[in-house]
Order: C-alpha cells, then sequence, then structure tokens
C-alpha cells in the first residue's frame, strides 16, 4: 500500500512539474508563496516525521530533500520527540498571509 502512495505522489509532482513549465513558457511564473502557502497550512500544528514531512513536500511540488534548506532557513525545527514542526517564523508568516487574503 505505501508502494501505491508513492507512486500517486510522484505522478502529482510530475504533473505540477508540466503545469509550472507550461506557466513558465507562457511567461506566468507562480507568485511567491504559491506553493509554500498550502504546504505549510497542511502541516498546521502537529509533528511530522521525516517521511511524513517528505511526502508533504513531493505532494505540493516540492524535491523531499527541502527540508533541509527549510531547517536552515528556520522555517521548520526538529525536536526532541524526533518530529518536525513549523517554528514560529512560519507561523508567523502563515498568519501574515492568511490575513492578506481575507482582506
Amino acid at each position: 500500500m505505501g508502494n501505491y502512495h508513492e507512486v500517486s505522489a510522484a505522478v502529482r509532482q510530475i504533473a505540477r512539474g508540466f503545469d509550472a513549465l507550461a506557466d513558465a513558457l507562457a511567461g506566468q511564473a507562480p507568485a511567491e508563496g504559491e506553493r509554500e502557502l498550502p504546504a505549510l497550512r497542511e502541516w498546521g500544528d502537529r509533528g511530522l516525521t521525516r517521511a511524513e514531512a517528505s511526502a508533504l513536500f513531493r505532494k505540493h511540488g516540492f524535491a523531499p530533500q527541502t527540508a533541509g534548506g527549510w531547517a536552515r532557513g528556520d522555517w521548520i525545527e526538529s525536536r526532541e520527540d524526533g518530529l518536525r514542526y513549523l517554528t514560529g517564523r512560519s507561523q508567523r508568516w502563515l498568519a501574515e498571509q492568511e490575513a492578506k487574503r481575507s482582506e
């Protein structure tokens, strides 16, 4: 069953890649934060395992290794329980984006 989820996530990532390529060719690059916002919304307050974080990144069109960059940028953190959580920085950015969208 796990293999089915990996394959379906990979197909979704490929499809998003084609969408991004088509947008780039048409001169419509995604707005900054367009992919990050839904990923952060879905992550929420819960802690994710390494595998869950990688799957979430893949689902939203990011490379699974994105977690390392986000950790270095203080967007996510690993805690003593071994799970990854959004940092205060991520929570504030998410709240700012939500406020902008509700204006």
